[in-house]
């Protein structure tokens, strides 16, 4: 495995404000450009869901934002935060003041969606871009963003089936400037398992991340653990959504399957080549 000291370094950036339940970091000299004091804030910020709250256990947003190098002089695109937008809750107070966020959401469901989240919380919203994906070059300019991020979607690309899966990773490509980073997560198939459970279980290999970026133009540059989970066997009956949130089968095993936790989920940092 990559680089297996940034785990130590990620372990030590995460503790727990007292009473708030947001998570912190400790320290901002373990990812360049990260700022641990206003990424705390927007962690802790008014405009978040308890509900999306709830999650941070399992998704570690100070952590995964420190590992992928999120400064707030950034611009950031995320890929389809869906209409919850669980992460933009957090990045568009973050990126308000110095750097820019763009929610990239493909479908008129979620861009409805979002402009509803946007329009509840003016405040935390008023610097974020709202564009349908894939973008125009007026919407977001070619070569622009120093940073896209896209959470448990690349599932989502394989199921569909088709060239949507190349497609995205083309246009993340083209939006990013040269050495810019693209940032992965998603929940992780085992190697060994058949590869036909891609198009039905909500899974991916990360060997199958790795060859759609690759194929794109992308270098893998590292990778974490900071959203692992052993307790996931990958192998549910109504495969990830077997596991919370979603909890598919409410009336068997709900118990179970909230010990188990969200998924186990490979956290992979791509680079567009500076040149």
């Amino acid at each position: 495995m990559m680089m297996r000291n940034a785990l130590l370094a990620a372990a030590a950036l995460l503790v727990v404000t007292a009473g708030s339940g947001a998570a912190i970091l400790a320290s901002e000299t373990k990812a360049p450009g990260t700022d641990a004091q206003a990424l705390a804030t927007a962690i802790a910020g008014s405009n978040r869901s308890e509900a999306n709250r709830a999650r941070d256990k399992y998704r570690h947003p100070a952590e995964t934002l420190a590992f992928f190098g999120v400064a707030p002089t950034d611009t950031v695109v995320e890929y389809n935060p869906g209409g919850g937008g669980w992460y933009t809750e957090i990045l568009a107070p973050y990126l308000a003041t110095k750097g820019a966020y763009y929610a990239a959401q493909p479908g008129t469901r979620g861009l409805d969606a979002l402009k509803t989240k946007f329009g509840g919380a003016p405040a935390a919203y008023a610097k974020a871009k709202l564009v349908a994906w894939p973008p125009s070059s007026a919407a977001i300019p070619d070569g622009s963003a120093d940073k896209v991020l896209t959470f448990r979607n690349v599932h989502n690309m394989i199921m569909s089936g088709g060239t949507a899966a190349d497609d995205n990773f083309a246009a993340f490509y083209r939006v990013l400037k040269p050495g810019g980073v693209l940032g992965v997560v998603d929940h992780r198939l085992p190697e060994n398992r058949d590869i036909a459970l891609e198009k039905k279980s909500g899974y991916v290999k990360r060997s199958t991340v790795i060859a759609l970026a690759e194929k794109a133009g992308f270098k893998l540059i590292d990778e974490s653990e900071i959203n692992a989970n052993p307790k996931d066997s990958a192998d549910w009956p109504d495969g990830v959504w077997t596991l919370p949130p979603a909890l598919a089968k409410k009336d068997v095993d709900r118990e179970k399957y909230l010990a188990i936790g969200e998924s186990d989920r490979m956290t992979l940092k791509f680079q567009k080549p500076k040149r």
